[in-house]
């Protein structure tokens, strides 16, 4: 199994299932590849007890086992314990921290009250034709608002960068891999799937998808 590129949840969904009698939450680790002819397949969906950084450790371990090698860039959001995980097991990978997050976690850096350009001109600057014209576009970004809002230019100053790894990619590729959007789809599928349910009668039964599917 040789995948250049691969994206992981970055918030597993949970769903509540028996365990000795007793009804718990599992979390759903799921992981998509594409490869360089844009070809997407499900590697893996596997429950795990929480969404801790072991647990997704021995999720990408799993997967090595099974034969994954060849990752190029991995798509997440910015949860530590993934992204920790991933750091100790496909070491060899550059990282995408998905740009669609990120205005959404910006808005921990903005004022209450603020306007709607700020987070917007920020996201232009992912449909720029390269990697030098969108810092251009960021400098003037944080030129123009660093004074209203220093709180927020401060901190994507310091944490955007891992958000234009994409742009290292032909780019007919960087549609796909500057997001974990796939896996939004594909998690909406699964609650939809998983919702009549309710409560499983175990971990096994929960897993709604083939790990062998392509989408």
């Amino acid at each position: 199994m040789c995948w250049e590129f691969c994206k992981f949840a970055e918030r597993a969904r949970y769903e509540k299932v028996r365990e000795a009698g007793i009804v718990v939450s599992q979390a759903v680790l799921i992981a998509v590849g594409i490869d360089w002819d844009g070809r997407r397949q499900i590697l893996a969906v596997e429950m795990a007890n929480r969404e801790s950084r072991s647990a997704w450790k021995d999720f990408l371990v799993a997967l090595k086992a099974r034969g994954l090698r060849g990752v190029e860039l991995v798509v997440s959001d910015d949860h530590a314990g993934l992204v920790a995980a991933i750091g100790e097991a496909i070491p060899e990978a550059a990282w995408q921290r998905c740009y669609v997050h990120f205005p959404k976690n910006a808005l921990d850096h903005l004022p209450r009250k603020h306007g709607d350009d700020c987070l917007q001109e920020l996201r232009w600057l992912y449909d720029r034709r390269d990697l030098a014209e969108a810092k251009a576009d960021l400098a003037a970004w944080l030129a123009k608002w660093s004074g209203r809002y220093p709180r927020l230019t401060t901190w994507v100053e310091e944490t955007i960068e891992r958000t234009l790894t994409f742009f290292r990619l032909p780019r007919q590729h960087r549609k796909h891999l500057k997001s974990t959007n796939i896996l939004e789809r594909l998690k909406e599928e699964i609650r939809r799937r998983t919702y009549v349910v309710r409560i499983f009668p175990t971990p096994k039964t929960a897993l709604p998808l083939d790990s062998r599917k392509r989408i």
